[in-house]
């Protein structure tokens, strides 16, 4: 067993088994910590680092779909890249190249169609649900605000992730990590006052998906914790819960019908972006859960600012 094992590659995941108390102190030797006194490991910072670059890109990938090609099915772009990222996720467990769990064997038998128990399954649903609300809040805040302000007040969403980490994971953060937070808010305020224009509505939909992106990173941290499940499991289940609602949803809206008829649906440049985007997706959203499971919500948050001018670009675009 252990010679197959060994044998079998394997994919970085997000933490050693809780049990496994020995495999996880040899980790830990391993896994040296970034500068002396930092909290952070290397290993660590290459998963905030790498969603930092697969941000970015695919962020150009988007918007060339949705501003180059005038594609107008932002939702059937995310459907496609959940479809791609659930099919990524289940050839690599087929072929053994991956595991759902932490601790699991990779040997184990594949008896279940999905990987996941049922029980399992039903315990990431908060996590479905979240996922989903801060997808069709974040698309609506950018409505009513001018872009200034928006960057300003989305800014908060740090401060709103400190506190849901806290009621739903029991996270404490140090003074002078809070005192951090506190000036990059500060920062904001300053330099979005100039462009202060108060509209109750819109700052309150802003508000709501601070607050939604919270809860979103927030039941990451929890749920990855509860469940047993690695990073690449918390995507399976996410994809396999939210994939049928987003497609009835865009079934619902026509955006189905309307991208059966875009022009340009056949282009081998629309569907080179396509095809990248959806890659990208994939191993965004792996560095995502990877991220916040390694580090916490709070610094995947603080990373989500680092292209948070590209990606207003991309909502926009999706808005209108």
């Amino acid at each position: 067993m252990a010679s197959n094992s060994s044998k079998s590659p394997m994919l970085p995941v997000s933490e050693p088994a809780r049990g496994d108390e020995g495999e996880k102190e040899r980790l830990l030797k391993g896994d040296e910590k970034l500068f002396r006194g930092s909290a952070m490991t290397r290993r660590g910072a290459n998963a905030a680092i790498s969603y930092m670059a697969c941000a970015v890109l695919l962020v150009m990938f988007n918007k060339a779909a949705l501003s180059s090609y005038n594609f107008p099915c932002a939702n059937v772009i995310t459907l496609l890249q959940m479809i791609s990222s659930c099919s990524f996720l289940y050839f690599l467990r087929r072929w053994k190249i991956i595991n759902f769990t932490m601790g699991d064997s990779l040997m184990t038998s594949d008896s279940s169609s999905t990987f996941v128990p049922l029980k399992t399954l039903m315990h990431t649903l908060p996590l479905a649900v979240a996922y989903l609300l801060y997808m069709v809040v974040s698309v609506e805040s950018v409505r009513g605000v001018n872009v200034p302000m928006y960057t300003t007040l989305r800014r908060t969403t740090v401060a709103f992730t400190m506190i849901m980490e806290y009621f739903l994971a029991g996270q404490k953060y140090t003074p002078p990590v809070v005192g951090s937070v506190g000036l990059i808010i500060l920062g904001a305020f300053v330099a979005g006052a100039r462009d202060l224009s108060f509209d109750f509505f819109g700052y309150a939909v802003v508000f709501l998906a601070n607050i939604t992106t919270a809860i979103y990173l927030a039941t990451i941290a929890r749920i990855g914790k509860s469940s047993g499940l690695n990073s690449f499991g918390l995507m399976w289940c996410n994809g396999v819960i939210c994939g049928p609602l987003l497609l009835l949803w865009t079934f619902l809206r026509g955006d189905l019908e309307t991208t059966i008829n875009f022009p340009y649906l056949l282009s081998p440049g629309f569907l080179v972006v396509l095809c990248f985007s959806c890659i990208l997706a994939f191993f965004l959203n792996y560095s995502i859960f990877l991220n916040t499971t390694l580090n916490s919500a709070v610094t995947q948050t603080i990373c989500g600012s680092f292209y948070h001018w590209t990606r207003l670009d991309t909502i926009w675009w999706a808005s209108v």
